[in-house]
């Protein structure tokens, strides 16, 4: 499940982890900020004392975005003007 709400500077984007009875632990939620030039994602340490926070840059995201569809190997991606 996950819910997406529009702020003034941000869309956030909450990940709810759900699971069926007995079948594994839950994992906390996982929010995504997302702004004009980065994106945040955070989330509460296994504790419960603090939040963990994440930052990538738009193309750090393209990055990841592409790195899930592709084989294993090195890759750099080259902007054309």
């Amino acid at each position: 499940m996950f819910t997406i709400e529009h702020d003034f500077d941000a869309t956030v984007i909450t990940l709810i982890d759900e699971a069926g009875p007995n079948t594994r632990p839950l994992n906390e939620d996982v929010v995504i900020l997302s702004f004009d030039d980065r994106v945040i994602l955070e989330q509460m340490s296994e504790d419960g004392e603090e939040v963990v926070r994440i930052s990538l840059s738009m193309h750090q995201l393209t990055e990841l975005r592409l790195a899930l569809n592709l084989p294993e190997g090195n890759y750099r991606i080259e902007k054309r003007d």
